[in-house]
């Protein structure tokens, strides 16, 4: 019988991202130590995900008192697939630029020349940026629109976004009187928090009609 696979980082992570969208509550380290066993995560790793998850802005942390509690929206999955995508598609716009300039260097350099170091260097930069080029391609071809999985993968995340973040509405106020009968020695922290996360007097449901695939990406 082969040895069973080990979970890795990535399944780690949406294990324990898992655990935020389910519950839709606010936890202790502790508690997510209790709770990622269940998800197939080891207790002694379980800091070390929920740490990588803070750094990239999927899972949030405050301090309440005397205690760290971890909290996480599952909007915030799909912001950050927005933001990559933004990202990869201006990297993909240098990239072409810069490549079109050293083309043009390159053919510039050939007319008349022998070879010099100038031109050496650009040739070696022109294939940098060729590679770099090739990369971003392959990445962007993930988010095409003509790709039936990444649709579907898009709409759900949308949709699933959507709905519960208008749950987070109501768990939102509730959470709110907890904290304030829990902790009503920190009354001006848990306001300078809320102000700070934007849940101001304004704060309610929102309405939002998922996007087509195209007009996230395009």
């Amino acid at each position: 019988m082969s040895k069973k696979r080990g979970l890795s980082l990535e399944e780690k992570r949406e294990k324990m991202l898992q655990i935020f969208y389910d519950s839709q509550d606010f936890f202790l380290l502790k508690e997510l130590e209790k709770s990622g066993p269940k998800k197939g995560v080891i207790s002694q790793s379980v800091k070390d995900v929920i740490q990588s998850l803070v750094d990239d802005d999927l899972v949030f942390k405050d301090k309440i008192g005397t205690s760290v509690y971890f909290w996480s929206l599952p909007s915030t999955a799909g912001n950050q697939l927005r933001n990559v995508n933004s990202r990869l598609e201006s990297d993909l716009q240098s990239s072409k630029k810069r490549h079109a300039e050293l083309v043009e260097q390159c053919n510039a350099l050939k007319k008349g020349r022998e070879d010099s170091e100038e031109r050496d260097e650009a040739l070696a930069d022109l294939k940098a940026i060729e590679l770099k080029y090739n990369e971003l391609k392959d990445e962007m071809a993930q988010y095409a629109d003509n790709d039936p999985a990444a649709f579907e993968a898009m709409k759900k995340a949308i949709e699933v976004a959507h709905t519960a973040a208008n749950r987070w509405t109501d768990n939102i106020f509730t959470v709110r009187q907890w904290c304030s009968n829990n902790f009503p020695q920190a009354k001006e922290q848990l306001e300078n928090l809320y102000n700070e996360i934007g849940i101001t007097e304004d704060f309610d449901y929102i309405e939002m009609t998922p996007a087509p695939l195209s007009s996230v990406i395009n």
